[in-house]
């Protein structure tokens, strides 16, 4: 019987970069924008460290980090979903909306020609047209690039989570007298990096 051959989860030689994209598994993190919130955590993290009147309302992610206290530490979720909590500017309204007026125009041109086209359907068609322009090896030089970016500031943001975890350990331990709305800002904010390495090193690999 022949045996078959697992194949490594790792990218080979950069002449076939693009085609091993293809077919990796989903990331919990596609892009350096998806990264933003993780780098708002450590920041935050940092600052509730150096500062002890820092609170979970003083966050930019309030949501999340009262998500993730009330989730508590033994918690498995993923921050992902957890920090979909605290972003903005992706509501159903707002998507609609836009797609509406990006297809506007070809949506009159239609009605003109006797073909009924919805202004939000028409927006796919005009939001998607560039997407032609970026086929061939342009594209995926491109690819290669973004990638290798964002493995590298993954990587680092890991190294930072993980530091940052070790910080507020520490902190309370051996912080004398802390008060109860101290403990749960540094708790929240622990729970919440705890999801975030757990979630990073799952797209390392690691």
């Amino acid at each position: 019987m022949r045996k078959s051959v697992k194949k490594s989860s790792a990218c080979p030689g950069s002449g076939e970069l693009v085609e091993c994209l293809a077919i990796m598994p989903k990331k919990n993190f596609s892009s350096l924008d998806s990264l933003r919130p993780i780098a708002t955590i450590i920041n935050e993290a940092h600052a509730a460290l150096d500062d002890e009147t820092f609170t979970i309302n003083d966050s930019a992610m309030p949501e999340v980090l009262a998500g993730a206290l009330g989730a508590g530490a033994g918690f498995a979720g993923s921050f992902v979903a957890l920090s979909t909590l605290g972003i903005t500017g992706l509501s159903a309204a707002g998507i609609t909306s836009g797609l509406a007026a990006a297809g506007g125009g070809l949506s009159t041109a239609a009605a003109v020609g006797g073909i009924a086209v919805s202004p939000m359907v028409a927006g796919l068609a005009v939001l998607a047209a560039p997407a032609v322009v970026l086929a061939g090896v342009g594209m995926g030089v491109a690819s290669a690039i973004k990638h290798k970016k964002l493995v590298q500031e993954k990587s680092r943001l890991y190294a930072k989570a993980i530091e940052t975890l070790y910080a507020i350990t520490a902190t309370l331990k051996n912080e004398v007298d802390i008060t109860k709305e101290r403990a749960d800002t540094l708790n929240a904010y622990n729970i919440a990096l705890q999801m975030i390495a757990r979630d990073l090193k799952a797209d390392l690999g690691i």
